[in-house]
């Protein structure tokens, strides 16, 4: 894999220009791979509850790890290096495959996969990275040094993991476990150095980017950009000052992102989000969703709730829904909607139905993300090339207006729309 022109990573070399039947069944885009719903019923059979947008899972819980400072280190509730870590000290696995800080003058990135094999190593990688990576390195080690595994990640590399699974033996025997994360869209490089633009920070003194710092005393939606520099001084800013610090716009998305349909990581043995509701939204410490899929990590969450390492509440499926519902909007009633205008020679197979049947406004909202998603790479590239930052700052932030009259009814052009609908919300 290496960068394209958009700091995106994409397949480079011979294997990439060539056909290769085998990799449709593994790409977790391609039309002849298993869907989330097959691979999750052969792997974990038949669970206690299904829903259509959370897929199979034993239970479902909403709180944070008790123990250890775990809750402090991370962007959330803890959970996700929790659970890693106690299957390390438990020797259920000799390692965990998880994304942590690279050294950006060495390897020329910031994040990449590692596999770890002590707690203190763990710990390295907790906090989120909305950061471009790929598996590579780690399964070759994974084939290469026999054990037993976890794997940590988002949806779409969470099922490749699986696909590839059934083809390699090797694979299908050493990884153990795996642990998902839910998932709103990928991210570019560009969106680190587009942080470095916006605080006055040359790309090439950055040695560290936190994405979401965390401040017990605000609410937990409140993120902060934070960069460290060379000479250890540090910059941030919030995100809401920030040109494309709207999220749901869709700044740097990868377009695979736009046709994706798991928002949970439905095909994980055990998925974690955050908790995206009052009350816990505005806790600064972080809560997590979590939902236990497969029955044997069920029984490690539960005796860990009674020993008091894990405080958690068990909640119902329309709980869990609710703190993702932008996410299964953009994802399901969004995607129904861009499989409509999808370009014609490219095969999709989804698990929703192409449909128009949608107000307005919110067709507008979702061409209006689109048009972010792709028209932003190519309008940093080229404020990149010409050394002109100030060419992507305003077209990010007029872009930014736009997108947040039409969701959010801001502005002449929001309260137009308000009195055209009768003021429905759209996002």
């Amino acid at each position: 894999m290496g960068w394209d022109a958009y700091g995106q990573l994409k397949p480079r070399g011979d294997w990439a220009r060539r056909s290769a039947p085998d990799f449709t069944r593994i790409c977790p885009f391609s039309p002849e791979a298993a869907d989330e719903d097959a691979i999750a019923r052969n792997r974990l059979g038949i669970s206690r509850h299904h829903d259509g947008r959370l897929g199979q899972f034993e239970t479902a819980y909403v709180g944070h790890a008790a123990q250890g400072g775990f809750r402090e280190i991370g962007s959330s509730g803890g959970m996700v290096t929790w659970v890693a870590d106690e299957l390390l000290a438990r020797g259920l696995v000799d390692g965990v495959a998880h994304v942590v800080p690279a050294d950006p003058q060495a390897d020329g990135r910031f994040f990449a996969y590692r596999i770890s094999r002590s707690a203190e190593e763990l710990r390295e990688g907790a906090r989120s990275r909305y950061y471009p990576v790929e598996m590579s390195g780690v399964l070759e080690q994974i084939r290469s040094e026999p054990g037993r595994y976890a794997v940590v990640g988002v949806p779409c590399f969470i099922k490749a993991v699986q696909l590839l699974r059934l083809q390699d033996p090797i694979l299908q025997e050493r990884i153990a476990y795996t642990l998902g994360l839910f998932c709103g869209h990928m991210k570019s490089a560009r969106f680190a150095e587009s942080f470095a633009w916006q605080l006055q920070a040359p790309i090439g003194d950055v040695r560290a980017v936190e994405y979401r710092r965390k401040d017990p005393g605000r609410p937990a939606n409140w993120y902060t950009a934070h960069l460290t520099l060379a000479d250890g001084s540090a910059r941030w800013q919030d995100w809401w000052h920030l040109a494309d610090g709207d999220w749901g716009a869709g700044f740097f998305q990868n377009s695979a992102c736009d046709y994706c349909d798991d928002v949970v990581s439905e095909t994980a043995d055990i998925a974690f989000g955050d908790a995206w509701v009052e009350p816990y939204s505005s806790d600064g410490r972080g809560t997590n969703v979590v939902l236990v899929r497969n029955p044997d990590l069920g029984i490690l969450v539960t005796q860990a709730m009674a020993d008091g390492r894990l405080a958690l509440e068990e909640v119902d499926a329309e709980f869990v829904a609710q703190t993702q519902a932008a996410g299964f909007r953009h994802r399901r009633e969004g995607l129904a909607y861009r499989l409509c205008f999808s370009p014609p020679a490219l095969p999709l197979s989804k698990r929703v139905t192409r449909s128009r049947d949608l107000p307005l406004r919110r067709k507008l909202v979702y061409r209006m993300r689109r048009r972010i998603a792709a028209d932003g790479h190519r309008v940093f590239a080229l404020a990149r090339s010409a050394g002109m930052p100030w060419l992507y700052l305003r077209w990010a932030r007029a872009s930014k207006h736009v997108y947040e009259a039409l969701t959010y009814l801001r502005g002449p052009l929001g309260r137009l729309l308000a009195r055209f609908e009768g003021g429905a919300d759209a996002r």
